[in-house]
């Protein structure tokens, strides 16, 4: 099983890192590149919010944030357009962080609905500091960045696309990394019962707000990308509710918790939106359709399309397992079978 993943793991590198000359294609390449930045900043929510259990509705501010960032280093440093906006990337990341840390702390002063609220409550303080730092932001009005004139043609998208691609497989390593490190061993006790955690010796206050930080991180260099991408940014935009709406679907499609689900749901949800966009030619109707899928699963797939399908594998081999064993062998112990199922809970390695 473990030869079979990896080798899995290294065809779907190899086809990701292929996949702009195999698609040559403009129009297909800009929703790859979407694609991508929406999966590392989905993968960083959930090694936050899915390993945590403290769900954010408003790490979008640090996805304007670094938007936001990026467009006033240009600005102010005369970036031209080209390679160079690339290596802004970690300073919007790291300016991101500067506010999520104060922002987190307080945030992570309450648990549960409170948590949400607050969250939502901070991203659009940040919204309205956009519309209001005139001197700064411009307002209204928006911000202009560097157009990489010489980037023409079919070949404008590919630089993003691998940049982009970079920050997913950094964000799959880092959620990799934490959920098997004893770190990540201690947010899932806080996800599963926090007191009981503390009461274990984990520092669930720094071990809540490390996570949380890391997250705005990512957020803010994947919304410096972006906003270098479309070449402008405006207040409404930068910092769009529906940037956290999206990633929490996603997270909860593929399956929140895992290393593979939230990258799942946004490979089937950006290409969607743009289809459903382009299609009927009315930007508002994939909201109808988010709303659906999202009743869909919460009545169907509660745990993800992850999780579902281990859970079915599961069953399948525990149904197969009789079977190969008719000539012997020893029946499972019930503390075994306890621990298997432990095991089970926790969700495994998080495929």
């Amino acid at each position: 099983m473990k030869v079979l993943r990896t080798a899995s793991a290294l065809a779907l590198l190899a086809l990701a890192v292929s996949f702009p000359l195999v698609f040559p294609n403009p129009a297909v390449d800009q929703v790859a590149v979407l694609t991508l930045m929406f999966a590392a900043a989905v993968t960083a929510w959930n090694a936050f919010s899915g390993y945590s259990g403290y769900i954010s509705i408003g790490h979008a501010a640090y996805f304007g944030i670094g938007s936001y960032a990026v467009a006033i280093l240009c600005r102010d440093w005369h970036v031209p357009g080209g390679w160079l906006p690339f290596l802004l990337l970690p300073l919007a990341g790291l300016i991101a962080v500067a506010f999520a840390v104060p922002m987190g702390w307080v945030a992570l002063r309450t648990r549960r609905h409170t948590f949400v609220i607050v969250t939502i409550a901070m991203f659009f303080i940040m919204q309205l500091m956009a519309y209001n730092l005139r001197s700064v932001t411009n307002g209204s009005r928006g911000m202009s960045l560097p157009i990489p004139v010489r980037w023409g043609g079919a070949f404008y998208d590919v630089p993003f696309y691998y940049v982009a691609l970079g920050l997913l497989l950094l964000a799959l390593f880092v959620s990799w990394w934490i959920r098997n490190s004893k770190y990540g061993l201690g947010l899932l006790a806080i996800r599963d019962d926090e007191d009981r955690a503390r009461g274990l010796g984990v520092r669930t206050g720094p071990f809540k707000l490390t996570a949380f930080v890391v997250a705005a991180f990512f957020f803010g260099m994947v919304g410096g990308l972006h906003a270098y991408f479309v070449e402008s940014i405006f207040p409404a935009f930068a910092f769009d509710p529906l940037i956290d709406l999206m990633v929490a679907l996603m997270a909860f499609l593929g399956g929140l918790g895992t290393l593979a689900g939230p990258v799942l749901g946004a490979v089937i949800l950006v290409p969607a939106q743009q289809y459903f966009t382009i299609e009927f030619g009315k930007p508002g109707f994939y909201l109808m359709i988010y709303g659906a899928m999202f009743l869909a699963i919460i009545l169907l797939l509660p745990q993800g399309i992850i999780p579902a399908l281990q859970a079915r594998v599961r069953r399948s081999e525990a149904l197969a397992g009789p079977l190969r064993g008719e000539g012997g062998g020893p029946e499972p112990t019930l503390a075994g079978s306890s621990v298997e199922a432990g095991q089970g809970e926790s969700g495994g390695d998080g495929a």
